[in-house]
């Protein structure tokens, strides 16, 4: 009985989100109302649930997704990220191309949400191609996979931050984890799944080929890698600081400034005057790119709300307790069982980040009644949310037009590459389960 609670009302948000098309924010709340009164929940006490929900997670995850959108939004403004992929391009030779590309979507996808790094990568494959005359998919998919990883995997994309959260995880140890997990995932289904595919050809529409920065108006190479690098640097060293300190709790500073809100905090100033005020940009122009960011994200933050808000629903019925001793007696890998409810919704209804959330939500109150590393669930889920992209995505529909592909192809390809990114992600997460947890 409490599954089918759970599948109707998966199936209620499916439907809410994939035929009415509601706004899955506005999906999530009224989900989580009809959940609360089918559960019980008396009415009076419902809607403080809801609030406590969207409080709870919000006041977690507002300054972490606010300040990486800004961050990542001048990254990409001020031309660092373009610094970084001619850097990396061209200590490589023609036959390493797809290589470069790769760790050049890794680099400039850790700050950059997946959208933005889409948009701003793909003029420089387009010209890359001109030049070296090698099939352009071919050169795409490596740094395709990479963002893609990178966005389902590391924080602080919005959607592993609000999983961490959810899941009250740890940064340091989803991002370390993460890491290990990612480098192959990528190279699986970048250069080497790149080789079944260089027949594949295609011609990108003009209005596509964007215009990129001139190289002398670029800011400096070391610069562009440090503001691009430096989140992830910080909250690996002082992760590595707590984990090698006998009595952390005697030294509250370390704690302070490796929180992932104080680490962005201190990466977009740096960011800011390096990026922005040495190379006499004036400050009017990056509070321009800050509103610009904000505007990105919020769909996001609303999503994450309306998830916040679901999760708390299921948690103030009761049915959080009762689900665990169910799932107690079943006998699956709980990795496997969240990493299947993410890859079904993202299957359904097309969003990766409202995939991750819901099953997120879903799996969030099982913590105390069901054993799991919360860090490695986070991936797990990351890994699902990513699993076959096709005509309900909007990547899919990007990639297809970008490159001018048929629907056929673009499931020959880029559908293909999601899913190989999301299977080997499971089995990277199962592996360091088994051996290393």
């Amino acid at each position: 009985m409490l599954l089918l609670t759970i599948i109707v009302l998966l199936f209620l948000l499916l439907l809410l989100i994939g035929v009415v098309k509601l706004h899955p924010f506005l999906s999530f709340i009224l989900v989580a109302l009809i959940a609360g009164w089918w559960l019980g929940i008396p009415p009076q006490t419902l809607v403080s649930s809801v609030k406590n929900g969207i409080g709870q997670l919000m006041g977690d995850l507002l300054l972490t997704i606010g300040l990486g959108g800004m961050l990542g939004k001048l990254i990409a403004e001020s031309g660092a990220a373009q610094q970084i992929a001619n850097s990396l391009i061209k200590k490589k030779k023609k036959k390493k191309l797809q290589w470069a590309m790769m760790i050049t979507g890794f680099i400039v996808g850790i700050p950059l949400f997946y959208n933005v790094g889409f948009i701003l990568l793909v003029p420089l494959v387009f010209s890359l191609t001109y030049s070296t005359k090698l099939p352009i998919i071919y050169i795409a998919i490596p740094m395709l996979a990479a963002l893609s990883v990178t966005h389902g995997f590391l924080p602080p994309h919005p959607s592993p931050v609000a999983i961490t959260a959810q899941l009250n995880a740890e940064t340091g140890k989803v991002l370390f984890y993460g890491l290990l997990i990612a480098i192959p995932t990528v190279i699986i289904a970048g250069p080497l799944f790149a080789q079944t595919i260089k027949n594949v050809k295609a011609t990108p529409l003009p209005i596509f080929v964007q215009p990129v920065i001139e190289t002398s108006s670029l800011p400096g190479k070391w610069i562009s890698f440090i503001a691009a690098l430096l989140p992830v640097l910080l909250i690996s060293f002082f992760s590595l600081l707590q984990y090698n300190i006998k009595n952390p709790a005697d030294y509250p500073s370390i704690a302070f400034w490796g929180d992932p809100s104080i680490v962005l905090l201190v990466s977009l100033l740096f960011s800011f005057f390096s990026l922005g005020i040495a190379r006499k940009v004036s400050i009017k122009k990056i509070m321009q790119y800050f509103t610009d960011a904000i505007q990105d994200i919020s769909p996001i933050l609303l999503i994450i709300a309306g998830a916040g808000a679901l999760k708390q629903v299921l948690i103030d019925s009761g049915i959080s307790k009762e689900l665990g001793m169910a799932f107690n007696h079943m006998d699956m890998n709980p990795l496997i069982l969240g990493w299947l409810i993410a890859a079904t919704i993202r299957v359904c209804i097309g969003s990766a980040t409202v995939a991750a959330l819901t099953a997120a939500g879903i799996i969030a109150p099982l913590l105390h009644s069901v054993s799991f590393d919360a860090n490695l669930m986070v991936l797990a889920i990351g890994a699902g949310s990513l699993m076959f992209s096709h005509i309900n995505d909007s990547g899919f529909w990007m990639f297809k037009s970008y490159f001018n592909l048929s629907v056929k192809e673009t499931l020959k390809t880029w559908s293909l590459m999601e899913t190989i990114v999301s299977i080997v992600g499971l089995i990277g997460v199962l592996l360091l389960n088994q051996f290393f947890i």
